[in-house]
């Protein structure tokens, strides 16, 4: 089946379309340009007979030689670009009047032109208007005026062979891409589409291992693209085709399958019906059995029912027990707090003694010079030198006194806040980064004894408003655990604390490259009273009260990770804010 319109024809005409009316339209510019530049070429001429004729015609009327005016006229009706001549004398009247200016014969009665002026008129004329001027005993006279004309027909007389030549040029051109555009579409579109559309046409749905089409085309392009796809789409048609008959073949030895199977079904049924009947027989024998248990089931309830009266009384014992035990626990856990703060006490005591021993040996230092200073005085031996000498160790001694001084305060005001948060659960603003540093402080007399490493990378911007003790209670237990367990038998420890702000939470990872745990270890390590060092003094609770502290006091999330050798991993989100309890 043909198209009833071909796409490459529609094509072919739309190009060859816009080409026509480019190349008229260049054509007639053309024209039009030559045209233009032949008609002021003709108006320059004009102008220059002015300077042949203007002297013999000044003189001829001057003269009042009439018959030699018309003579000269007729020589300049002789030049091909002259189409008429006129002549007036200085009274407007006049002289000579040939060729074909018929349209201009009311210019006579115009005033003479002083001057050279281009003059157009009806039907193309135009010319050119020049005086006449003479000169006599050094005076001047205009004695008329000389007007000639050309016409459009000496122009287009002038172009034609250039009009015909652009003509013919645009005609053989449009010929040559016509013919061009036509063959090049009929064998790159037009023949090979039809050859497409005739295969497609051609293809047996029954027998579409033959429908593959070819096209004769030696390069890639969009033909071959479809020709390609078209194919593939056959050959996965094909391969439908071949997997549905295998579907078939399949369905029907199901199909057989299963009226054999419904066949020894029915067999199996009419078994099944006779061993019912069987059953049903049976299960009146094991009736009369089941009421003969029933009895003995009944005295049995009611011994059951003393031995559950017992079990109520020593449940009752049990939930006592363990309130008790409940009430033990607390107790464990405020001995442990109050075990760690006796530990911080213990050892900020001992770092505290050191910076006060040195300030109080600067200190005899000191007044044991002034003594001597005082005595030399005394004696008159006292010399600029021994002032000197005083007086840069007095600078010093006091520079010594304020450094030891000021570190002893730190060290104070440190443990001050640390343990007054450790004893409380009050909320307060905190920078974490500060208080991080803070709490490494006040560890330091249980750190100093090892060269464990602990890096903190926090940003310094991070404010919290929660109760500062559970956040000193959680890493004192971080970092003890670590110190203890972790590196147990290691000469050089490290502790990496990392922390990023998420906005409303903060994520905080605590790891130390220590021994590790076992999984087996891993799952208990938040159970509370267990322990790995029991036999040395362990509770069994650090881990405990850190995870009760971060799930219920910080309403946040902590989880742990660990193997053998790789040291522990913990893992918390805790909120910046704590909410009040008491706010709804």
């Amino acid at each position: 089946m043909q198209p009833s319109k071909s796409i490459s024809r529609r094509l072919l005409v739309s190009v060859l379309s816009v080409y026509f009316i480019l190349t008229f339209v260049v054509t007639c510019a053309q024209i039009y340009a030559d045209y233009s530049n032949t008609k002021d070429y003709i108006s320059h001429e004009l102008r220059n007979l002015e300077k042949t004729f203007s002297a013999s015609l000044t003189r001829a009327i001057w003269e009042l030689n009439t018959p030699q005016v018309v003579s000269i006229s007729e020589g300049l009706l002789e030049i091909p670009m002259v189409e008429g001549v006129l002549i007036r004398d200085d009274n407007r009247e006049l002289l000579t009047q040939m060729g074909g200016i018929a349209n201009f014969t009311d210019f006579q009665g115009t005033e003479l032109s002083e001057v050279g002026a281009v003059i157009s008129g009806k039907d193309g004329l135009f010319g050119y208007t020049f005086p006449l001027i003479f000169e006599f005993s050094g005076r001047t006279t205009q004695v008329g005026d000389v007007t000639l004309f050309s016409s459009r027909e000496i122009v287009i007389s002038r172009i034609m062979l250039s009009i015909l030549f652009l003509i013919a040029s645009a005609i053989i051109k449009t010929i040559c891409l016509v013919v061009l555009f036509s063959i090049a579409f009929k064998k790159y579109l037009t023949k090979p589409l039809g050859e497409l559309t005739e295969k497609i046409e051609k293809i047996d749905m029954e027998n579409i291992d033959d429908a593959q089409i070819q096209i004769d085309q030696e390069e890639e392009n969009e033909l071959t693209v479809i020709k390609h796809s078209f194919n593939d789409l056959m050959a996965k048609v094909s391969s439908s085709q071949t997997e549905l008959k295998h579907a078939q073949k399949q369905l029907v030895k199901t199909n057989d399958r299963l009226d054999q199977q419904n066949l020894m079904l029915e067999q199996e049924v009419a078994k099944k019906t006779a061993n019912l009947s069987q059953a049903m027989m049976d299960l009146q024998k094991q009736k009369y059995q089941l009421e003969t248990q029933q009895k003995t089931l009944k005295e049995e309830i009611e011994t059951r029912r003393g031995t559950e009266s017992k079990l109520l009384h020593q449940t009752t014992e049990l939930e006592h027990t363990i309130e008790t035990l409940g009430m033990a626990h607390g107790k464990l856990v405020e001995s442990e707090k109050l075990a760690a703060l006796g530990g911080l006490v213990a050892g900020i005591t001992h770092d505290v003694n050191t910076p006060i021993g040195v300030g109080v040996t600067a200190t005899s230092y000191l007044s044991d010079r002034l003594s001597e200073l005082d005595k030399k005085f005394h004696d008159k031996s006292l010399s600029a030198n021994d002032m000197k000498n005083f007086i840069d160790e007095g600078n010093q001694s006091i520079e010594l006194l304020n450094n030891n001084l000021n570190r002893a305060s730190e060290l104070i005001a440190s443990f001050k806040q640390i343990a007054v948060d450790q004893a409380s659960e009050a909320i307060r603003t905190i920078n974490l980064k500060e208080y991080l540093n803070e709490i490494i402080t006040s560890l330091k007399p249980k750190l100093k004894k090892s060269a464990h490493e602990i890096n903190i990378d926090c940003p310094d911007d991070i404010i919290m408003k929660v109760p500062a003790g559970a956040i000193s209670q959680i890493f004192t237990n971080f970092l003890l655990n670590s110190v203890i367990h972790g590196f147990d038998g290691r000469e050089n420890g490290q502790i990496d604390i990392v922390i990023k702000d998420c906005g409303d939470t903060v994520k905080i990872e605590y790891k130390d490259n220590g021994n590790g745990i076992s999984k087996e270890q891993l799952n208990r390590l938040f159970d509370p009273f267990y322990t790995t060092k029991r036999e040395q003094g362990g509770s069994g609770l650090g881990t405990n009260i850190a995870y009760n502290l971060v799930k219920q006091t910080l309403d946040g999330e902590i989880e742990a990770e660990s193997e053998l050798e790789k040291g522990l991993t913990y893992r918390l989100e805790l909120p910046k804010v704590k909410k009040d309890p008491s706010i709804s």
